[in-house]
């Protein structure tokens, strides 16, 4: 950077401005520069506004800027806009489900300008919501309470001799969990994971190898993790190349008595494959996501036994402020010369596009 002092342009709508640029953290962001919020409205959530006032709005503010930060309501930022912004270096996505939808991220790296996505905000509640569904599902607990808000007295140990629902009042202690997928949740997720001493395994192409020393699995295939596991996690993102990763083959690897989570995205399993698999009742669900969602009023996936269901709630409230606070810390580390811990790289568009790794 150079001696002039650091100013930062925030282009988002008034509901990113009033509820996710928490004060404590635009006060952090006032000790180490300037900073001025331009108002846009309009374009989808995780898409780019694409009207010309907005854009012509941004345009104006940029030439001044060191940094921006984008969020709903922002224009693109293309080579267009970026060519009358000399002195911007970095520019961040607050929340734009992994895709920069709002940034033209190549554009950006030939102009030597840092990327920077804190879309992970929302990781670290889905981590614990994921943890929450196994052990809830390696229990069975949603059959349990359905007997149990019925109007005659309820027996657990009746129910239990009387089905076969997978590991009921199963524990996690010491078992073998396979992630398919393991950004920023899934890393969460086995911090978790090692203080119940369990083996991991981890199907995610798109990973530097070295990582799995350093974090703690073992990297395998994906047939690997559904047919040796007896926990599957499904944390993959919906891309072009997960679409309807999780089929009827690979939901059959699925051995007796093993526990099948899904905190990614619905889309990403073949829903009706997953209801058939299901049927014979030797495996449970903890499901946050279907597809389609809402879940029909009519779908045997609500009727199951062996089926625990919650309505895509994994993220929480204080997530929206956790993509700025995130975001703050970044341009700390930016300013101070180190090495963002969010920057996107070709490997992070590579798995965004569906593309070989």
């Amino acid at each position: 950077m150079t001696d002039r002092v650091p100013h930062v342009v925030i282009a988002c709508d008034r509901a990113v401005r009033d509820v996710y640029l928490d004060p404590a953290d635009l006060a952090r962001l006032e000790r180490i520069a300037t900073w001025e919020w331009v108002h846009v409205e309009g374009g989808r959530e995780f898409g780019a506004n694409r009207d010309p006032e907005a854009r012509e709005a941004v345009r104006a503010r940029l030439a001044e800027a060191s940094l921006v930060i984008t969020c709903h309501g922002s224009p693109r930022l293309d080579d267009d806009l970026l060519a009358t912004a000399p002195h911007v270096r970095f520019i961040g996505e607050l929340e734009g489900d992994r895709f920069a939808y709002r940034i033209d991220v190549e554009a950006s790296w030939a102009r030597g300008i840092t990327v920077v996505d804190t879309t992970n905000g929302s990781s670290y509640p889905v981590a614990e919501w994921a943890l929450g569904l196994i052990i809830v599902s390696l229990r069975n607990a949603g059959e349990h309470f359905r007997h149990m808000i019925e109007p005659k007295v309820h027996r657990s140990r009746d129910l239990t001799r009387r089905t076969r629902h997978g590991l009921v009042d199963g524990d996690l202690w010491g078992k073998t969990v396979g992630l398919i997928g393991c950004g920023h949740i899934g890393r969460r997720l086995i911090h978790f994971l090692k203080a119940f001493e369990c083996r991991v395994r981890v199907h995610d192409p798109y990973l530097p190898r070295e990582m799995a020393d350093a974090v703690g699995y073992t990297s395998t295939s994906l047939r690997s993790v559904m047919e040796r596991s007896d926990i599957v996690v499904c944390l993959a993102p919906h891309t072009p190349a997960t679409e309807g990763l999780i089929g009827a083959t690979e939901l059959a690897w699925l051995r007796p008595n093993s526990v099948f989570v899904n905190v990614s995205r619905g889309a990403v399993v073949n829903s009706q494959a997953l209801i058939e698999r299901l049927r014979p009742g030797d495996v449970v669900a903890g499901l946050d996501v279907f597809d389609p969602e809402p879940i029909p009023a009519d779908s045997e996936i609500k009727r199951l036994p062996n089926v625990f269901l919650s309505p895509h709630i994994a993220t929480t409230a204080s997530t929206r402020q956790a993509f700025f606070r995130l975001m703050v810390d970044e341009v700390e580390r930016f300013l101070d010369g180190h090495q963002p811990l969010f920057e996107v790289t070709p490997r992070t568009l590579a798995n965004r596009r569906g593309a070989p790794a």
